[in-house]
């Protein structure tokens, strides 16, 4: 289960580390809210190939979102890593968050018009609660697509939590957030995952 474990990035940029609080899962070609509906295109090949790879994709236009390979090889599946907890390198997330932020202001205005300089500062606990400010926080983009997160020597890898025996926790289902395109039998799954309670979960819209 991926709910409880570590999400590491380890490299020149520093050490990050976050608890995996939120996860969201996505089946084969049947299951219309997934990706692997397009298996026929080259960038969701890697749904289809052995679990523990990362695939990257770019929604809105804007927004970087990580997920991990289910398998088994020949069955295209995947789970979003949809919010962690900040553990390690706080301070290299919010940098990291701030600097794609301001990449994505500058493409969508590009005239300068957009101002947030007075906006209220992030809680460490909500810097990565959401998909996107997963991908922010870990600089992680579609480059990243392939990566083999079960490798110990990856710069972006999972890792079991040495102290989850310590840290029981509740977890909670609900329906997949966003998906209503994919109609009410595949939108109203109860597919998101969530330990109950944490302050790290991202709100439902």
């Amino acid at each position: 289960m991926l709910l409880g474990a570590l999400l590491v990035r380890e490299d020149e940029t520093g050490r990050r580390v976050g608890r995996i609080v939120e996860t969201e899962a996505y089946a084969g070609p049947e299951d219309l809210a997934s990706h692997a509906r397009f298996t026929s295109r080259a960038r969701n090949a890697v749904m289809s190939g052995r679990p523990g790879i990362a695939y990257v994709y770019l929604v809105y236009g804007m927004y970087d979102c990580l997920n991990v390979v289910t398998g088994p090889p020949g069955r295209a599946s995947a789970v979003l890593i949809r919010a962690v907890e900040p553990l390690e390198g706080v301070a290299t997330m919010r940098d990291s968050r701030r600097r794609v932020g301001r990449r994505r202001r500058e493409r969508s205005y590009p005239d300068g018009r957009c101002r947030h300089a007075t906006s209220r500062p992030v809680p460490d606990r909500h810097l990565a609660r959401g998909p996107g400010l997963v991908g922010a926080c870990f600089g992680v983009d579609r480059s990243w697509t392939g990566t083999d997160l079960c490798d110990p020597a990856s710069v972006l890898r999972l890792e079991a939590d040495p102290r989850a025996d310590d840290r029981p926790f509740a977890v909670t289902e609900g329906p997949r957030v966003g998906v209503r395109y994919a109609g009410l039998e595949w939108a109203g799954r109860p597919w998101r995952f969530a330990i109950d309670g944490h302050p790290s979960v991202s709100r439902a819209r």
